[in-house]
């Protein structure tokens, strides 16, 4: 399965081809790496929360409203979401 042309492979965001990716991927696979990222950040929030740091874990969040360090890992989620779906779509 072909989910990208090869004149269009990659030229967005990694935001965009997530999506892009996402709609023509088989469903089942988007859903279970979703799945995954979203296990993950429950585990990390529970670890969080344990700690008594989740008061300061959201203010945090606010607070990363704009920070490249925070927009270059959102990318590599988004990227990494997209290698596991293309590669298990092969």
């Amino acid at each position: 399965m072909n989910l990208f042309d090869d004149d269009d492979a990659f030229v967005g965001t990694p935001k965009s081809n997530f999506y892009s990716i996402a709609r023509t991927a088989n469903q089942n696979i988007v859903e279970m790496e979703v799945d995954k990222i979203l296990r993950r950040l429950a585990v990390a929030e529970r670890i969080l929360d344990e700690k008594g740091l989740d008061d300061e874990y959201e203010r945090a969040v606010k607070a990363s409203v704009i920070d490249s360090e925070i927009d270059e890992r959102t990318d590599g989620l988004y990227i990494e979401l997209v290698g596991n779906i293309v590669t298990q779509c092969e």
